[in-house]
């Protein structure tokens, strides 16, 4: 079943037109990574589904329903949650006050379950989110995320910046959330990885598909496609 459909979306900013007729499905309990060099359109894409960017054609659609003009807290409501570049956590805050700020009046994953699928945060969970680790931050982000309690996560260059072993323990987490049926729509720079932890692969190319494949197609297939080469 199609829990996302977006058709032909073209996004601007002001005269600067950043996406061109993007079309993608996501299935429920799928992971679709999006990769492309920088400045491709994975962000902005990420955030018109998300609803902090409005798009000047096309439509998007979740659960059946148009959400292409849906105010952003109605899609967090709806259950789409993003997990922004740069976590943006609350630095005065505490790790607990992070996540109830997005916590959901009544959601599957209440603060027990989220220490218990996140050792990290529990342990640090009566700190301020200024006194965290960049791994330990992203772990809170991601957090932050669940409370709302997502049947969609959004999850926007989640590695960048983090020491290799933070990074596989965090698509560790990742792999116990699909298990639990979660979907997501993953931008990722480490090709690889990317591939490793989804069902299906997408490339943007100045804002553009260039590409969208089964996560068993051949890296060579993504690497064209990556750098424009069509022969």
């Amino acid at each position: 079943m199609s829990l996302l459909e977006v058709t032909g979306l073209d996004v601007h900013y002001g005269d600067f037109q950043a996406l061109f007729g993007v079309t993608l499905t996501v299935e429920a309990g799928s992971a679709l990574a999006l990769v492309g060099a920088n400045g491709a359109g994975k962000t902005t894409l990420l955030r018109a589904i998300a609803g902090a960017l409005p798009p000047t054609a096309g439509v998007i659609r979740y659960e059946n329903t148009d959400i292409t003009r849906e105010p952003p807290h109605r899609r967090i409501a709806r259950g789409i949650s993003l997990v922004p570049e740069g976590r943006r956590l609350f630095p005065s805050l505490t790790v607990e006050d992070n996540i109830k700020v997005a916590a959901a009046n009544e959601t599957q994953w209440p603060m027990e379950r989220i220490y218990e699928t996140f050792p990290i945060v529990a342990r640090r969970r009566r700190h301020r989110a200024s006194q965290l680790s960049g791994g330990e931050q992203q772990a809170v982000a991601i957090a932050r995320a669940l409370a709302a309690s997502p049947s969609l996560l959004l999850l926007d260059e989640i590695s960048l910046g983090l020491a290799p072993r933070v990074v596989g323990e965090l698509y560790e987490t990742l792999a116990t959330l699909r298990a639990t049926g979660t979907t997501m729509v993953l931008v990722e720079q480490d090709l690889g990885r990317a591939m490793a932890a989804a069902t299906a692969v997408m490339c943007l190319l100045e804002g553009r598909v260039a590409l969208t494949a089964p996560a068993s197609v051949s890296r060579d297939a993504v690497v064209a496609a990556y750098f424009g080469d069509t022969e």
